[in-house]
């Protein structure tokens, strides 16, 4: 019986991304073999439980969602069931994505699902694993992720734009790190660039202090 190792399922507002605010579902894998700096779910790195992948459905449909979302810790850490759940969420007729960082091969991620695929910046301390094979298999309607934490890293991640011409690969994200990267100064160095990126702030981090749950 195909299972996955959970953190934890739970319903809430969608806190980024392009549905940002709207009600989904999170299933919350447990595992991840990354040590970001800024990283907010280390609760999520270890414990969690086992469950089938029949019984995270069946708990998911309780909801009565419209959006899913898979999310870790780094969900494709348990590649092959998780990518069974993706499919599987995908035939039950929601809306699904998943939030994986740039180290993780996303070649054979269900073409249904919406991709946010979080490249590591030189300040996440983690930058050395992205895998960029990955860009080749990103679609249009999938997002990347950038979280800034200081001028570096907005200014490394502005030539990676130019170099890979990633704003005509897919919709472009640049959030704040939470607490260590002024917001208001961000927004004004993409406006005074020009950037073609959505800035945003992690609105469940605004509402509910990231506590797990939300």
């Amino acid at each position: 019986m195909a299972r996955l190792r959970i953190t934890e399922i739970f319903y809430s507002l969608q806190g980024e991304t392009r549905t940002l605010g709207l009600p989904t579902v999170f299933v919350r894998l447990t595992g991840c073999p990354l040590r970001c700096h800024y990283c907010d779910t280390e609760y999520a790195f270890t414990g969690g439980e086992y469950q089938s992948i029949d019984s995270i459905l069946e708990e998911v449909s309780k909801y009565n969602p419209r959006y899913v979302t898979v999310t870790g810790g780094e969900p494709l850490a348990q590649k092959t069931n998780c990518e069974l759940l993706l499919s599987q969420l995908c035939d039950a007729g929601y809306s699904v994505s998943i939030e994986t960082s740039g180290a993780m091969d996303i070649s054979q991620v269900d073409e249904r699902v919406n991709v946010v695929l979080d490249l590591k910046t030189p300040d996440s301390g983690e930058m050395s694993k992205n895998l960029w094979d990955n860009i080749a298999h990103i679609k249009t309607t999938d997002e990347i992720k950038f979280v800034i934490c200081s001028r570096k890293d907005y200014d490394w991640a502005r030539m990676k734009i130019s170099e890979l011409n990633l704003d005509e690969k897919a919709e472009l994200l640049f959030s704040p790190s939470f607490g260590q990267q002024n917001a208001t100064q961000l927004a004004d160095w993409i406006i005074a660039d020009n950037l073609p990126v959505r800035f945003q702030l992690q609105l469940h981090k605004i509402l509910w202090n990231d506590e797990p749950g939300h």
